[in-house]
């Protein structure tokens, strides 16, 4: 691949300031496959310079300007797909087929959603006398994580082109090479010169260095809770806005009324796709007390359904663990599951049989399974359930509520009204009533420690807007407007 040694800025791949490579490993057969540049302060400082410059020109573009921006950005991103697809298979281990069907599709769903939710929004609305115009937040850093790469990257890179605003992207140095792809993407498209910058780094030091600098009016960062604060605590000093999208440990609630064999078959084979990698993974699935007998044989039986392996093979469902440390981190957590006293219905630690090479992992499930415990507390990012029992429907809410997470969570039932009354008494950003997929128009991103602000459509476009009020405006009151006059970025 090319431009694994450069960054993209102003318009140009360039050679890093530093020396500093990192090599992307293979999750499936643990052979190196690229070497990328680090970058370092400098860096960061060259590509928040050229985004400085370039948002006075593309901050005041037209409605129109951005939309046949993005529609050119669509039809490149379609030819590019497989290349993507292919590309996250090899770096972060997704079987191809969910990398073909979701992964890589799922960038271009979230263009497209940023483009309808361009053409609906109101930049400009009157309030008596006064105006409020919605302007581009400026300049913003984007760090971005491994699990769902260039969704990430696109449900951030997206709304922000259709807002107006220039970024910096840090994608995850683990899974860098689809970046690089989608850097490309823009380039052909003809998005300007500083506009998109691309700068490859770790934590540390590019991940420290974006929300630090004072030039940076907003960072947008999706990853781990103990990350995400770091992050918070970099940008508190220059009072930045920060939006997060964070870590869940997400309950799925199975009502005593629910088809137990369609929802805990279905449920369980959804918590392992992406191996396990979501951070919105509904792993804690509530089933009543005196049904945990029926739940262990129903979900012993679908985990044996599921078919590890090589990440090109057919038939594959399941890949690797994107790292070592990923999958030293889910051995440590099933063990402790084990010491704990939680009953191993499926899985275990050690690899499946036949793998002795690459990050694979057991799917596994405990019963019995109490919310005090630690692996029903932490999120394990891996291929890992647990059932656990409850009394009556107000202590399912309870046990769904016990938790500093609130990003997802599922209710099913028979009767729609019942799953609907639940899952309004539920602490979440989110709720799938009896297996309902994500909509990428509707607001993603959860409460609590799971962080802050809204990603997907319209919702997504507003984060990266602000408000700015002119009083006395209008001689007289009327009602709401949408001039059209450039000042408010029509």
């Amino acid at each position: 691949m090319e431009n694994t040694q450069r960054f993209y800025i102003d318009g140009e791949w360039t050679d890093p300031i530093g020396t500093d490579t990192l090599d992307v490993v293979n999750p499936a057969t643990e052979e190196i496959v690229a070497t990328i540049a680090l970058g370092d302060e400098k860096d960061v400082d060259r590509a928040v310079m050229a985004a400085r410059r370039a948002f006075d020109g593309y901050g005041s573009t037209t409605r129109a300007d951005r939309i046949a921006l993005l529609d050119r950005i669509i039809e490149v991103y379609g030819r590019r797909m497989a290349d993507l697809a292919s590309t996250i298979t090899q770096e972060m281990g997704a079987p191809t087929s969910l990398a073909t069907t979701a992964q890589a599709p799922s960038g271009l769903v979230h263009l497209t959603a940023a483009v309808d939710a361009l053409r609906a929004v109101e930049f400009e609305e009157r309030i008596g006398t006064t105006t409020v115009v919605h302007e581009p937040v400026g300049v913003c850093a984007f760090i971005t994580p491994w699990n769902w790469p260039v969704n990430q990257i696109a449900a951030k890179v997206a709304p922000a082109l259709a807002a107006g605003c220039t970024m910096v992207l840090k994608p995850s140095e683990i899974a860098p090479l689809n970046a690089i792809i989608f850097a490309e993407i823009l380039h052909e498209a003809g998005v300007p010169a500083g506009v998109f910058n691309l700068v490859h780094g770790d934590g540390p030091t590019v991940g420290a260095a974006l929300p630090m600098h004072p030039d940076i009016d907003m960072v947008s960062f999706t990853g781990s809770t103990r990350a995400g604060v770091e992050v918070g605590r970099n940008a508190a000093t220059t009072v930045k806005r920060v939006a997060q999208e964070l870590g869940g440990k997400s309950a799925n609630i199975v009502l005593d009324d629910a088809d137990f064999e369609k929802v805990i078959t279905r449920d369980v084979l959804g918590v392992v796709v992406n191996s396990g990698q979501s951070c919105n993974a509904a792993s804690r699935i509530l089933v009543p007390s005196d049904r945990m007998n029926d739940a262990i044989a129903i979900a012993k039986a679908a985990t044996a359904s599921i078919v590890v392996g090589q990440p090109e093979a057919e038939g594959t469902t399941v890949g690797p663990l994107v790292s070592q440390t990923q999958f030293d981190k889910v051995q440590r957590l099933i063990q402790t599951g084990i010491e704990e006293g939680g009953t191993l219905v499926a899985g275990g630690v050690g690899r499946p049989a036949g793998l002795s090479t690459g990050y694979f992992v057991r799917p596994t499930v405990f019963a019995d399974v109490t919310n005090d415990m630690t692996i029903a507390r932490e999120e394990i990012f891996g291929p890992v359930m647990m059932l656990i029992g409850y009394e009556d429907e107000a202590d399912a809410i309870r046990i769904a509520n016990d938790t500093a997470y609130g990003l997802s969570g599922m209710v099913s039932s028979s009767d729609p009204e019942r799953a609907r009354n639940v899952a309004r008494q539920l602490r979440t950003g989110m709720v799938h009533l009896n297996g309902a997929p994500l909509a990428f128009d509707a607001p993603f991103g959860g409460y609590k420690q799971s962080g802050n602000g809204r990603e997907f459509g319209k919702f997504g476009l507003m984060e990266y807007l602000e408000a700015k009020t002119i009083f006395g405006d209008n001689d007289e009151p009327g009602p709401a407007v949408n001039s059209g006059r450039q000042s408010v970025r029509e």
